[in-house]
């Protein structure tokens, strides 16, 4: 058997804790699995090192399983849960039971109050004849481009373990985030910009970074988080500009860097968290010459920016677009950070303010790709982690202010809608008991909207897999259906 030689060094006499163990107990194990998968076939070639931009990227763009209609997705996440009853969901029993009391058999965490109409008016929108809230006038006015689910369903009535399972698929345990899933499965079609990016204004949201965690996935693939306040790139980016050397200079000790580095990896059996560092140094490298043309957005004609509106959402759904027309995979947006659609009171107030941020900018977005030939291959989704309840809150220690005008957390039934991507538009999906309690035709669970989002892109939920301490783990988990009848 043939063996390269090269000039002894120092480092190469020396053993991990970890390389001791993997050569005295498991090297036999290793030597034989490595040699009967080389016989089969199944064994790849190795990767020639390689140091810098040069080096191998696990974000390289990747095929689908099989033919996708979407190649991206935008989720737009209404933090705090927003009530479906005033907003996409109308219920004229409602309004005819308003102040009455509801059966006891309907299902409740904490005891409520009367019925509770909505404040707000409903109306018909586009050829399909939608109704939707007088909150989302704008937004009505795409609804033929627009498929509304009203029977969603989460599994409990608590923040996070809701916003949990919405973005990770998993309310308890530490699992990898929608956006990462989709990276993972896709890659970016650009390498100089992060392919997976949230944006939330004003700070970290309820779990915080765990909403948008790669979890036992490389890290590589975790969401790269921007604080859509600020206007200021460099705020908007930290260390974006180095402002000490110049981008030769950066380029040579990156390259420097990456050869140490790389040698670090060799002789830690390619340690994921440490390939995951090393890529991200590459990517805030290269992030400095296009980061800031795409967060730009008065590069912008004034009338695109006037369709848009004012506001942070706004800027934030404007900087999307130009992200999604760069290559980026996987956006996020939070709205309702510091000011959540959690309306425990005083919901008409609330709903309304917090509805005028987002109404124009959503429905300009979604105007806008469409006009650029986007939307087809854009997957939008808009929702919270649940619904709100039909009746009024009562009033508890420390729930609320004891002001019966609001509605209670609500996981048995709500509204989520979607658009692009391979969805029907002007379809409206499910519904929920005359109230708007419970969901009780054609129930959609958050695993089954995961399975079709997953099928939208091009994969099966049950086969995409990744294999980590034994066990196929997959996003769905052992759970979720695509939903077929919303698939154009």
């Amino acid at each position: 058997m043939s063996r390269s030689h090269h000039a002894s060094r120092i480092e190469d006499s020396l053993l991990t804790r970890r390389e001791a163990l993997c050569r005295g107990g498991m090297g036999f194990g290793a030597l034989a699995l490595s040699g009967l998968m080389a016989e089969a076939g199944l064994l790849a070639p190795r990767a020639q090192a390689a140091t810098g931009a040069d080096r191998l990227n696990p974000l390289t763009p990747k095929l689908p399983q099989f033919a996708a209609k979407a190649k991206r997705v935008v989720h737009l996440f209404m933090n705090g849960g927003p009530s479906h009853v005033d907003t996409f969901d109308p219920k004229p029993t409602l309004t005819r039971q308003h102040g009455k009391p509801v059966p006891s058999h309907l299902p409740t965490e904490r005891k409520t109050g009367a019925a509770f109409a909505s404040p707000f008016k409903f109306k018909k929108y586009g050829q399909s004849g939608i109704e939707v809230s007088e909150l989302f006038a704008n937004v009505g006015e795409c609804i033929d481009d627009i498929c509304v689910i009203r029977s969603m369903q989460a599994d409990v009535p608590n923040h996070e373990p809701s916003l949990m399972l919405m973005n990770c698929g998993d309310a308890r345990q530490a699992r990898p985030s929608v956006g990462s899933w989709v990276l993972y499965g896709l890659g970016s079609e650009n390498l100089n910009l992060p392919g997976f990016l949230v944006m939330c204004p004003g700070g970290y949201p309820i779990a915080e970074s765990q909403n948008w965690q790669s979890a036992f996935l490389p890290g590589v693939y975790q969401g790269t988080y921007i604080d859509s306040q600020h206007t200021d790139i460099e705020k908007l980016i930290q260390n974006i500009k180095n402002h000490s050397v110049t981008r030769e200079s950066q380029r040579a000790q990156l390259d420097l860097l990456g050869q140490l580095n790389q040698a670090h990896l060799e002789k830690r059996q390619r340690e994921a968290a440490l390939e995951a560092r090393i890529q991200s140094f590459e990517l805030a490298f290269r992030m400095q010459t296009e980061a800031g043309d795409a967060f730009d957005v008065t590069r912008e004609p004034e009338t695109v920016r006037a369709m848009y509106g004012p506001g942070v959402h706004a800027r934030q759904l404007l900087i999307t677009r130009r992200l999604l027309e760069r290559g980026v995979r996987y956006v996020q947006l939070w709205h309702g950070q510091g000011q959540p659609w959690d309306s425990h009171d005083d919901i008409e107030t609330e709903h309304r303010k917090l509805a005028k941020q987002c109404d124009q900018a959503i429905a300009a977005f979604l105007k806008d790709l469409k006009q650029r030939g986007l939307l087809d291959e854009t997957l939008v989704i808009w929702g919270g982690e649940f619904g709100r309840t039909p009746t009024v809150e009562l009033p508890t220690p420390g729930s609320n202010q004891g002001k019966m005008n609001g509605r209670d957390h609500n996981h048995y039934g709500f509204t989520m809608w979607l658009a692009g991507g391979g969805v029907k538009g002007g379809h409206v999906h499910g519904a929920t008991d005359e109230l708007g309690f419970q969901a009780v035709e054609n129930k959609v669970h958050v695993h089954d909207l995961h399975a079709t989002v997953l099928r939208l892109l091009g994969f099966d939920h049950e086969t995409f897999t990744y294999r980590y301490a034994g066990r196929d783990f997959r996003l769905t988990d052992v759970h979720g259906k695509v939903i077929h009848e919303i698939l154009a």
